[in-house]
């Protein structure tokens, strides 16, 4: 694979494992250097570490919860000091929960935006003006496709994504004068630990749905990730770009 990124630092919130350890691979084997980001599994962190460094790019793994303004920024701090300031960015942690609007209580609401919504938010704002200052910065945040249609079994979900997509055009209009390009990527059904919660049935049901009749893999979310982090996307912000085997389409 060309070395494309062997200049450049990356950071992958939530990179431990799925489609942010897929996104820590494709990124070191293009050449940059890896922060993985985890907040629980240390030793799922290690192994993504442990991939990064056979493609023979250096790595660090940092544990911060990104709804943490001060972990945050103590993550920031810590990547700078170890790799150099960070030029590629994918927020990718976030956390699902499946139920219906009774069980939609204000504790999982709040936890659900502070993750998946206020946690790119923190990420993004501790890096972006350094980027702006350097005059480049690459960001991709990681949606879903519940963010662009009606989820009434994943509510809270669904609007923390849908905010992720208003977050990706607002501020790539803001900055995009700066070289600094922000878009979003909205995967369909992949093959991830979140699907360790959904029942069989339902599966199959989701599965025979999507045109492509299959589940979708972590790496094919990475490409789509590596090609927005890429100037083979050179004249693309703002977007957000649909992997879902034709199950959602947009115009």
């Amino acid at each position: 694979m060309d070395q494309e990124f062997s200049n450049r630092v990356a950071l992958v919130t939530g990179g431990s494992r799925g489609i942010g350890r897929a996104c820590c691979v494709r990124l070191a084997q293009a050449g940059a250097s890896v922060a993985i980001n985890y907040a629980k599994s240390e030793k799922a962190a290690r192994e993504t570490f442990r991939l990064v460094e056979e493609a023979g790019v250096k790595a660090h793994v940092v544990r911060a919860d990104v709804s943490s303004s001060e972990q945050v920024d103590a993550m920031v701090r810590e990547i700078t000091d170890t790799l150099g300031p960070v030029d590629l960015l994918v927020n990718n942690a976030g956390i699902f929960d499946l139920g219906t609007h009774e069980e939609t209580t204000p504790d999982l609401w709040d936890r659900t935006m502070a993750v998946n919504l206020t946690g790119p938010y923190l990420v993004t704002w501790a890096v972006k003006d350094g980027m702006i200052k350097r005059g480049f910065g690459r960001i991709v945040n990681v949606a879903s496709i519940a963010a662009l249609r009606a989820r009434p079994w994943s509510i809270a979900y669904a609007v923390s994504k849908a905010g992720l997509v208003s977050l990706t055009k607002s501020l790539a209009q803001s900055i995009a004068k700066n070289n600094v390009r922000v878009n979003a990527v909205a995967p369909g059904l992949v093959e991830t630990e979140i699907l360790d919660g959904v029942e069989e049935e339902a599966l199959t049901r989701l599965v025979d749905d999507t045109p492509m009749p299959r589940v979708g893999q972590p790496h094919e979310i990475a490409q789509v990730v590596h090609f927005l982090l890429s100037e083979q996307s050179s004249f693309m912000t703002g977007q957000t770009v649909v992997a879902s085997g034709g199950r959602v389409l947009l115009p």
